[in-house]
């Protein structure tokens, strides 16, 4: 007879597929960031141009982006409808918006900026999940 009390239904086997997909949504964003930032960076190269420097605030929405993107494939694949699926865009991409004044001002390094973006959007993350934790603890759909 199969142990019942680890099953999907069970609020042990709920948190647990929450936590794992948290961990995939995390390594989604991991390979947004070095497909899409290798795409965009090699996209620039062909057309004679480089990524500027000097404009932290264009690395830092480039990097929210890239993240997004990976973290958007990722959720659609494993069957989220858009409404989750923007709420988490948002969750990665808001950090960025809100630190940009703070660049524009040298009130932070572009390193900082990074740095807080992650800081920040980790915790948001985890928020919007926890708002549909049946949606994220329920079992992959693919």
């Amino acid at each position: 007879m199969p142990n019942t009390t680890t099953g999907h239904d069970h609020p042990t086997g709920r948190w647990r597929h929450f936590f794992r997909h948290y961990l995939e949504m995390i390594a989604a964003m991991l390979v947004g960031m070095a497909v899409f930032g290798a795409l965009v960076r090699g996209a620039l190269v062909l057309v004679g141009l480089e990524f500027p420097a000097d404009r932290p605030e264009l690395t830092l929405l480039e990097m929210s982006f890239d993240m997004t993107a990976g973290m958007t494939l990722w959720m659609r694949y494993r069957g989220h409808g858009w409404p989750a699926t923007l709420e988490m865009a948002a969750s990665m991409i808001v950090p960025a918006l809100v630190l940009l004044p703070f660049l524009w001002l040298d009130m932070l390094t572009g390193d900082t900026a990074m740095l807080l973006e992650h800081v920040l959007m980790l915790p948001l993350m985890l928020l919007v999940m926890l708002r549909r934790r049946e949606e994220y603890g329920a079992p992959a759909h693919a």
